[in-house]
């Protein structure tokens, strides 16, 4: 069964030997890496992508989506020009292989779809977030790129989440209706920040609690820990203003997840009693306080209790028809969806709305991905997830044995994708550039803890089996 579930992650496989049995990768590297030798530029190749990187999480919440779409076709670019003349010849993990095969279903959905030129957009969009991904899978493998950008990250969040608190006392006009005006919480300011959009700021918002608890054990200065602890203030109060719901579902996801990810992490120390009543204690506190939130604030309370009034909510009526109008146009094409992006959506939607329920998206990133790539796509987006969360599982482990405090980032990335994961099951936040860019961190982050697994030869293994029997 374990040899099953190996195989499935693809966690023995060696997959790094690929760029050495390349013809087209030495067909076309071997020239640049004798351009690369002699290029003065080049030799601070990895500073420039990081000054690039950078730009796009400074800048991302601040800026048009245009200019970073700009900035995101100059990484895509320096990515292929960093990669076919690196000498070092870092191997892929399998995680890439799973994104390449996503992206792969999703090149043939946007070839079969009923609007091309529409998916064709999306596709392109996509593609630009996976190159995303692979410049920073190999630029975060440097522990010191990997805080700089998460340190850059934290300290802009920091910038938005003070301007959302203002907008909290000072108050803000709501730009849309997100609220029932029936409600009782009609009335409540929902901050958004300079995102524009509640929703879409706690989704922004979200990395940034996993990742500022992660940093009061990183890093090292009480100062630097107090300013940690601040950022987890601030970043959580602020995601709690914006009364979004899936916000919220992502948040107590992340931070379970963070929570029992820690106490493994600090178990080998603990007693052999807290080794077993550590966990529970935990949970049950988290569960406590939640309860405590829920049934004596009363926004709180009714932001909770309107998530179980079903049609009642106007918000909930709204999602419930995109999701029935949605899973008509998946039962039409199942098998690879209509193409990737929400152009594509745009044109097939109204074919299957209801009257006065127009949507820009299927309101939940699993139905949009089945949706755009069909069962086959929706199928390499779960496989992904699996070898994704087992390689974090395998480098955890091995971090925990070192000693590393890089460990932390690990479980902040890993509570973090999980928190988006539930977040996305209602709302699609997910695809905009603030979040989506968020979401390809998370993964490079997982992806840049990557180890060669270390096969063990055949003579120790045939002695180890005599031992054991």
């Amino acid at each position: 069964m374990n040899s099953v579930w190996q195989q499935l992650t693809l966690e023995n496989f060696l997959l790094h030997k690929w760029q050495t049995a390349s013809y087209f990768y030495r067909l076309i590297g071997d020239p640049l890496r004798a351009w690369r030798q002699g290029s003065v530029l080049m030799q601070w190749g990895e500073p420039i992508a990081a000054v690039l990187v950078s730009l796009i999480f400074a800048l991302v919440p601040f800026v048009s989506n245009d200019l970073v779409g700009v900035l995101l076709i100059a990484c895509a670019c320096f990515w292929l020009l960093l990669t076919l003349s690196d000498e070092a010849q870092v191997g892929v993990t399998p995680i890439h292989w799973m994104v390449l095969l996503y992206w792969s279903v999703a090149t043939v959905a946007t070839a079969l779809s009923p609007v091309k030129k529409a998916a064709f957009v999306g596709w392109g969009k996509l593609t630009l977030y996976l190159l995303l991904f692979a410049l920073l899978s190999q630029l975060l493998r440097s522990p010191r790129i990997r805080a700089w950008l998460i340190g850059l990250y934290l300290h802009t969040c920091l910038i938005v989440s003070v301007y959302g608190m203002r907008q909290w006392f000072f108050g803000a006009p709501p730009l849309a209706t997100w609220t029932d005006p029936a409600s009782s919480s009609a009335n409540v300011t929902r901050v958004y920040s300079y995102l524009g959009n509640p929703n879409l700021l706690a989704g922004y918002l979200l990395p940034a609690v996993a990742l500022s608890i992660a940093a009061m054990f990183a890093w090292r200065s009480w100062s630097a820990k107090a300013l940690a602890l601040t950022m987890t203030v601030v970043h959580s109060a602020c995601l709690i203003l914006t009364f979004s719901r899936g916000g919220w579902i992502g948040m107590v996801v992340s931070l379970g997840v963070m929570m029992l990810l820690l106490v493994y992490w600090i178990s080998v120390q603990l007693s052999p009693f807290w080794r077993t009543w550590a966990m529970p204690a935990v949970l049950g506190g988290a569960v406590a306080a939640l309860i405590v939130a829920v049934m004596f604030v009363e926004p709180v309370r009714d932001r909770v209790f309107s998530i179980f009034l079903d049609r009642k909510d106007s918000s909930n009526n709204f999602r419930i028809n995109v999701w029935d109008s949605v899973m008509a146009m998946i039962r039409d094409r199942p098998i690879l969806g209509i193409g990737p992006g929400n152009s594509a959506f745009n044109k097939i939607y109204p074919l299957y709305m209801k009257p006065r329920f127009t949507a820009l998206s299927a309101y939940s990133i699993w139905l949009e991905v089945a949706v755009e790539t069909g069962f086959i796509g929706l199928g390499c987006f779960v496989w992904l997830l699996l070898v994704t969360f087992n390689q974090a599982r395998v480098q955890l482990a091995r971090l925990r044995r070192l000693g590393s405090a890089e460990g932390y980032w690990l479980i902040a990335a890993v509570a973090t994708i999980a928190g988006m994961l539930a977040h996305g099951f209602v709302d699609t936040v997910w695809y905009r550039p603030e979040v989506s860019t968020l979401w390809w961190l998370m993964m490079a982050i997982v992806a840049s803890y990557y180890t060669v697994p270390k096969r063990q030869p055949a003579n120790e293994l045939i002695s180890s089996e005599d031992s054991a029997v």
